[in-house]
C-alpha cells in the first residue's frame, strides 16, 4: 500500500483518491487511536522485494546489531570501504552490479538493507530510522572511503551527522533532495488524510527528536565541502531532476545526466560506474 502512495503520481480528480480521503478522515474522527495504528501500517510499511538475483562471487553476508535492530550487510572486495545505502522499498541487491565494479577497482563495497527492508529486522521504515541504522553501521567501521546512496538513501546520507562522513565523497543516484516537499505532496496526492499523516509523523519526530521540517537534504549537500557526484535521469518520475540541477551549481557537485534510465534502471548503468570512477580518479 505504501509504495502505491509514495510512487503514484497521478494528477487531477480521481474517484479513488476522493474515497481514500473520505474514509481515512471519517476513521480518524470516529476512532482516532485505531486510525493512527492503521496509518502507521499503511504509511510506514515498505514493500520487501523478493526478486531473485544472483549474488556476486565472494559476497559475504553479516548481520550487524544496530539501534534499529539487526541489519543485514553485504560485503564484497578488499580495500578502503565504500558504504552503499538504498532507498524506499529497495534493498542492497540493487547495488550488486556497482559493488562488483567497486571491488574490481580495489575497494571494499559494504551495502546493507535498511530497517524493514530486505533481510533486515523492523516492521516500519522512515527516514529517522534509516539515519539511525546508517549511523550505527558507520560507528562499527574504522574508516570509510566514501558513500553511495540511491533515492531516499541520499536523504539518509546527507542528513547523517556521523563524523566519518565529514570529508568523504558521496555518489548520489536519483536523490530526493526535496525530501519533505516530495513526501508531503505525494501523500496529499494519494488522498490520504493529512491530519492522520501528520499525527504519524509527529510521533516519529518525538521518538527520534527529529522534526519533519528540519529535514533538508539539498541544504545539507550545499553545505558540504567534499566532492559529490549526482547521477540522475532527466525524466525521473519519482525524484526531481531539477533539484539535482540546482545542486550542481555548487563547485563541489558534478551532475551526470542520463536519459531513458528512469529511477531504477539507472542503478545498473555505465554512467553510474563512471560517476564512481570520477570520485576515485580511476
Amino acid at each position: 500500500m505504501s509504495s502505491k502512495i509514495y510512487f503514484k503520481k497521478s494528477q487531477g480528480f480521481d474517484m479513488r483518491r476522493k474515497l481514500i480521503n473520505l474514509t481515512t478522515r471519517l476513521h480518524h474522527r470516529i476512532a482516532p487511536e485505531h486510525a493512527k495504528r492503521v496509518a502507521r501500517k499503511v504509511l510506514l510499511t515498505p514493500a520487501r522485494s523478493n526478486k531473485a538475483m544472483e549474488e556476486p562471487v565472494g559476497m559475504v553476508r553479516n548481520p550487524i546489531k544496530t539501534s534499529e535492530g539487526m541489519m543485514m550487510t553485504y560485503s564484497l572486495g578488499e580495500g578502503p570501504t565504500w558504504v552503499l545505502g538504498h532507498g524506499w522499498s529497495g534493498s542492497a541487491r540493487q547495488f550488486y552490479s556497482l559493488m562488483e565494479h567497486i571491488a574490481h577497482s580495489g575497494y571494499r563495497a559494504l551495502a546493507f538493507d535498511n530497517p524493514a527492508h530486505g533481510e533486515s529486522e523492523g516492521q516500519f521504515g522512515h527516514l529517522p530510522g534509516f539515519v539511525a541504522a546508517f549511523d550505527s553501521i558507520l560507528a562499527q567501521q574504522e574508516s570509510i572511503a566514501g558513500v553511495v546512496a540511491h533515492s531516499m538513501g541520499g536523504a539518509m546520507v546527507l542528513e547523517s551527522r556521523h563524523p566519518l562522513l565529514q570529508d568523504k565523497p558521496v555518489l548520489l543516484v536519483a536523490p530526493v533532495l526535496n525530501y519533505t516537499e516530495n513526501l508531503v505532496s505525494t501523500v496529499k496526492l494519494s488522498g490520504y488524510s493529512m491530519k492522520l499523516f501528520h499525527g504519524v509523523v509527529d510521533d516519529i519526530a518525538v521518538q527520534y527528536q527529529y522534526p519533519l521540517e528540519s529535514i533538508n537534504p539539498l541544504e545539507r549537500l550545499n553545505g558540504r565541502q567534499a566532492k559529490a557526484v549526482i547521477v540522475h535521469d532527466k525524466y525521473d518520475r519519482f525524484a526531481s531532476f531539477a533539484y539535482s540541477e540546482l545542486a550542481s551549481e555548487n563547485q563541489h557537485v558534478t551532475l551526470i545526466a542520463t536519459e531513458g534510465l528512469g529511477h531504477g534502471r539507472i542503478l545498473q548503468s555505465e554512467q553510474l560506474k563512471n560517476g564512481f570512477d570520477l570520485l576515485t580518479d580511476k
